[in-house]
C-alpha cells in the first residue's frame, strides 16, 4: 500500500493568481483544510491553509493566494508508505499533504482522516457502527459488541426471543456485517 492507495482524488487546486475570496469559497464549499497551489502546468508551488485564508480575509490586505501561501511546501511521492505519510503529517503538523508524481505535479492529497481510515482496522469501524446503532435502539448501552472478520458478537442481556430477533435484524442492516452471533448474559443464580 502506498500514497496512491491512501490519497483523496480528484484534488482541488488553485493557481497563485486566484483571489483569496475565490480560494476561501472553494475551501468552504468542499470542507477542505488546505488547497495546493499549482502553476498553470500543474506543478506544486505552495499550499494555502484555512488559517492563511482566515487571516487574509480578516486583514483584507492580501488579494491573491500567492501573497499568503506557504512555499516551499512539503509533499509526498506516490510511492510513500502509510507510515511515511503519517510521519510527514505528524512531524510537520500538517492537515493536508499534497501527493506529487515524478514531474512534481499534484495528483492527490492525504489528510489525517485518510490516514486514520487506512490505519484503523475495518472490524473496529464496524464495531463502532453496530454499537452506536444498538445504543440508539435501546437508548442505553446494554450490550458489548466485538467484531472479528466481519462477524459481530453482541453480548449482554436480552429481554426475550423477540428482542434477540430485532437485535440480529438491526445488526444485519450495517454494511460490512458478515454474520451475527448473540451471547446472552446469564441471569442471576437462584438459591435452592
Amino acid at each position: 500500500m502506498n500514497a496512491a492507495d491512501v490519497m483523496t482524488r480528484p484534488v482541488y487546486t488553485v493557481e497563485p493568481t486566484v483571489t483569496v475570496r475565490a480560494a476561501s469559497a472553494l475551501l468552504v464549499d468542499h470542507g477542505f483544510s488546505a488547497l495546493p497551489v499549482v502553476e498553470p502546468g500543474g506543478l506544486l508551488v505552495g499550499i494555502v491553509s484555512g488559517s492563511d485564508l482566515l487571516v487574509a480575509n480578516l486583514e483584507r490586505a492580501a488579494t491573491t493566494v500567492d501573497r499568503i501561501m506557504t512555499a516551499p511546501v512539503i509533499s509526498a511521492p506516490l510511492t510513500a508508505s502509510p507510515t511515511e505519510l503519517a510521519s510527514a503529517v505528524l512531524g510537520h503538523r500538517l492537515r493536508c499533504l499534497p501527493v506529487v508524481d515524478a514531474r512534481g505535479s499534484v495528483v492527490g492529497v492525504v489528510s489525517r482522516g485518510d490516514l486514520l481510515r487506512v490505519l484503523t482496522p475495518d472490524d473496529d469501524v464496524l464495531a463502532v457502527r453496530v454499537d452506536r446503532l444498538l445504543t440508539a435502539y435501546s437508548r442505553t448501552r446494554r450490550w458489548d459488541v466485538e467484531v472479528a472478520g466481519g462477524t459481530v458478537v453482541v453480548a449482554g442481556p436480552f429481554d426475550d426471543e423477540a428482542e434477540r430477533r430485532v437485535v440480529t435484524a438491526l445488526v444485519r442492516t450495517v454494511p460490512g456485517v458478515a454474520g451475527v452471533e448473540l451471547r446472552p448474559a446469564l441471569g442471576p443464580v437462584r438459591a435452592s
